[in-house]
């Protein structure tokens, strides 16, 4: 069984950044890709940024492009999501999630293990 915990977030003036991390553990880290995912109040949860199992893919949704960078340390067993010039629209909760597979994918039905989360706020 794969428990995942987030940490890093926490209260940001608009403009600032955080650095998200989702440490595994309790399977083989190398072999799962990580995404992360957030929901704000009314909405539905939705994919932010995901890595494949070896790094070699990463992938973001068009809203934070340019903006968060995804990166995994597979000797930490350790995802991190770096976050710069936030903006209130990501103000919600985060999650990371594994999938025991390749691919990362957006749709979060695909992922088998979830985080608790990590509340993201964002003043104006």
């Amino acid at each position: 069984q794969v428990q995942l915990v987030e940490s890093g977030g926490g209260l940001v003036q608009a403009g600032g950044s955080l650095r998200l991390s989702c440490a595994a553990s309790g399977g083989t880290f190398s072999r799962l890709t990580i995404g992360w995912f957030r929901q704000a109040p009314g909405k539905e949860r939705e994919f932010v940024s995901g890595v494949s199992w070896s790094a070699g893919f990463t992938y973001y949704t068009g809203s934070v492009k340019g903006r968060f960078t995804i990166s995994r340390d597979n000797a930490k067993n350790t995802v991190y999501l770096q976050m710069n010039s936030l903006k209130a629209e990501d103000m919600a909760v985060y999650y990371c999630a594994a999938r025991r597979a390749a691919s990362v994918l957006s749709n979060r039905q695909l992922y088998d293990y979830w985080g608790q989360g990590t509340q993201v706020t964002v003043s104006s």
